[in-house]
């Protein structure tokens, strides 16, 4: 099987229910940038040795293809991998085993202090821009795609702790912002 079609060399993709679209268009920019963020969850799985966050970072990576699926679709599909309110405890469960291990937040933080933590704050600010995207192109009155919303604005904020994490696992400090002069 060839990986070229040449089918999109004029700026246009088809979308999972055969519609064709330009390739800027706003659904195909959402789907876009969450596979950007799948690409650096990778990179994360990648940098980190601690077993169990590389089995987490990978259930997101898989957790990321449905919802891409869900916006590559536009519509439902039957058949597509479905998000749901387990993946959102799951990420939460997450946020709250890795909180139990670090200092409380009492200042606002700048990125930075540890090269994996940072890579983390990246993956957080590429996870809020797909969001930011997706609103775009999600049906509200859907609880099937309003789900992805949810898993998107969890998944910056596990990727927010998961810096944090890093950092005291890896014995640095915080940058806090004192702004003031």
């Amino acid at each position: 099987m060839k990986i070229y079609t040449k089918k999109g060399d004029k700026g246009t993709t088809v979308l999972l229910t055969g519609e064709r679209v330009a390739k800027n268009n706003p659904r195909i920019e959402a789907y876009g940038t969450v596979d950007e963020l799948l690409s650096y969850i990778g990179l994360l799985r990648d940098m980190t040795e601690d077993l169990h966050t590389a089995d987490m970072l990978l259930r997101i990576q898989d957790r990321l293809m449905a919802g891409a699926s869900l916006l590559a679709a536009g519509k439902p599909v039957s058949g597509l991998p479905k998000l749901s309110e387990e993946d959102i405890r799951i990420l939460e469960a997450e946020i709250d085993r890795m909180n139990t291990q670090i200092p409380p937040l009492h200042h606002f933080i700048l990125p930075g202090g540890d090269t994996l933590s940072s890579h983390c704050h990246v993956a957080r600010t590429i996870c809020r821009r797909a969001e930011r995207m997706a609103v775009a192109v999600v049906n509200p009155d859907d609880p099937g795609q309003t789900i992805l919303l949810q898993y998107l604005n969890r998944l910056s904020d596990y990727l927010f702790v998961l810096a944090r994490f890093f950092l005291y696992k890896n014995g640095k400090d915080e940058t806090y912002w004192l702004s003031g002069g």
